[in-house]
This record gives structure tokens, C-alpha cells and sequence, in this order.
């Protein structure tokens, strides 16, 4: 974990904390990597809730909720994916807050339509819509990784301030 991610996660507490809101994370590409940066902060069971790794589709539709319909008509890398884990997250956690990530780390797995890198987020706030953004990262698996739990972070982070 870098300095950078520990950074963004720490000032994320703070915003959290400041506001008496607490995070849950709805996790596939990054695997967990979300909330190891956040629990990596001393003191973020205050302000964070639970995270929900889910990899494969019956994960996502027994713990989140996705339909099964969704994942068939648009794939678990989309943004329809996306928004139902996201909303998921916010449903089935004590959280007010949220982000959803599902993307290709790679090397394999990607298509014409969806490289290797392509990600797709989401983010619920308190009385906002669902926010959702595609990003295509670069770099090995390990660097589309640390670059998307970096912008979940930075994205949360920026919708709180």
C-alpha cells in the first residue's frame, strides 16, 4: 500500500468522522484493496462500516442484491453493475456512504468493448444520486489495482469536502 492511498484514506476519515458518516465498500477488481487502505488508518472503525468482496456473479447477486438480468444484459463490468452494487452496499450496511467498483485488472479477461483497465465506479452520498464513471487505467494488474482503489478514494474524498 503507498503513501498516497494510506493519505487519501486518512483524510477521507477525517471528512467521515467530521460529518458523523460512516462507509461501506462494494468491491470486485480491487479485491479487498478498498478497505485495506481505509482499515489501514488507526482509529476507522469509527467511520467505516463493511466491505462487500464479491467476485463472482452469485456474490454479487446474493450479497448485494445485482440481478441476475443485469450481469447477463450488460456484463459485471458495467455501469448497471456498478450502481445496483453500489445501492447494494448502502441497503445491506449501517452506512450512509458508499463506492462500488467492477473492472478488468488483468492480464486476461479483457475484450474490444472492455480492455484490460477498464473499471467502472460508483458512489452513493447522503441525499445525492448515484455518481458512476468508467476509467481506463494502464499498467500491469497490480497498477490498475492500487490506481483504482487510489481514485474510489480520491472520488469519495472529493464528494465530501
Amino acid at each position: 500500500m503507498n503513501e498516497q492511498i494510506i493519505e487519501l484514506a486518512t483524510q477521507l476519515g477525517a471528512a467521515l468522522k467530521g460529518r458523523g458518516l460512516m462507509v461501506a465498500t462494494a468491491e470486485s477488481c480491487t479485491g479487498g484493496g478498498i478497505a485495506e487502505a481505509i482499515t489501514a488508518v488507526p482509529g476507522s472503525s469509527a467511520w467505516f462500516d463493511c466491505a462487500f468482496v464479491t467476485y463472482s456473479y452469485e456474490a454479487k447477486t446474493s450479497m448485494l442484491g445485482v440481478l441476475r438480468d443485469t450481469l447477463v444484459d450488460f456484463g459485471a463490468v458495467s455501469e448497471e453493475t456498478a450502481r445496483e452494487m453500489v445501492e447494494g452496499a448502502i441497503s445491506r450496511s449501517r452506512a450512509q456512504v458508499a463506492v462500488a467498483v467492477t473492472g478488468i485488472a488483468g492480464p486476461d479477461g479483457g475484450m474490444p468493448d472492455k480492455p484490460v483497465g477498464t473499471v467502472w465506479f460508483s458512489w452513493k452520498f447522503p441525499k445525492k444520486p448515484i455518481i458512476s464513471e468508467v476509467c481506463h487505467f494502464t499498467g500491469g494488474r497490480s497498477s490498475v489495482r492500487n490506481q483504482t482503489v487510489a481514485h474510489a478514494l480520491n472520488k469519495l474524498l472529493h464528494n465530501l469536502s
